[in-house]
């Protein structure tokens, strides 16, 4: 199975040149540190930054430059700092190409629920409903199970949902797959020596198969 850095490196490569893109907590902040040097992108994180750079050495750390997470971050040059009015204004106003997010659950017609369990204790949905309803492309970096072994791939969220039709790919340390229009799971990549019949297993939700699938190239 693909470590959480893997992952992020994987996502990397759905990054595009002239993008502005999202990262959400956890494992998609990762991603910063392995988007490819010859394409000028910029991150923007939804506490006021534009040029979020790779996570700092610890020569580096500032202790004021934080991302949504909370954790130090760089800035590349040209970045810009704001409030978080503007910066919601860039979210709400389809200005963001490309939303990286963690998940809890996602379901085969793209629902995500990524900001609530019942029963424990949350501070707020946060900028996820925001991005979810706003981004042009959703992308989704997370564990294919819960640490109890239950499929996070499912025909409907059983968990209260974030955004409903918007998730549009999934990159889990499994597999890489996309939300087929009609709904389902349709299966692009597997992680190196990880079986289609094991994904099989581990999907609760529809599964689509079309072919051959190919190892992940990393």
């Amino acid at each position: 199975m693909l470590s959480k850095q893997q992952i992020a490196q994987r996502i990397a490569k759905e990054v595009k040149n002239g993008q502005y893109i999202n990262l959400g907590i956890g494992i998609p902040t990762l991603v910063a540190n392995y988007i490819p040097e010859d394409l000028e992108i910029v991150l923007q994180s939804e506490n006021g930054l534009l040029g979020i750079g790779p996570f700092p050495t610890e020569a580096e750390i500032d202790p004021d430059l934080i991302n949504a997470g909370k954790q130090t971050i760089t800035m590349v040059k040209g970045s810009a700092i704001f409030n978080s009015a503007e910066s919601f204004a860039m979210i709400r106003g389809g200005h963001v190409h490309l939303t990286i997010l963690g998940a809890m659950e996602v379901s085969e017609n793209g629902d995500i629920a990524n900001w609530k369990i019942p029963g424990k204790m949350v501070k707020g949905m946060g900028g996820a409903m925001d991005l979810v309803a706003s981004a042009e492309n959703i992308i989704v970096a997370m564990q294919h199970c819960s640490k109890s072994g239950d499929s996070k791939l499912l025909p409907e969220c059983t968990l209260p949902i974030t955004g409903i039709r918007c998730v549009k790919k999934i990159v889990t340390d499994l597999a890489v797959l996309e939300i087929h229009q009609e709904g389902g799971f349709i299966l692009k990549e597997r992680a190196p020596g990880i079986s289609v019949e094991e994904i099989k297993q581990k999907t609760a939700g529809k599964l689509i198969i079309e072919g051959d699938i190919p190892e992940m190239n990393i």
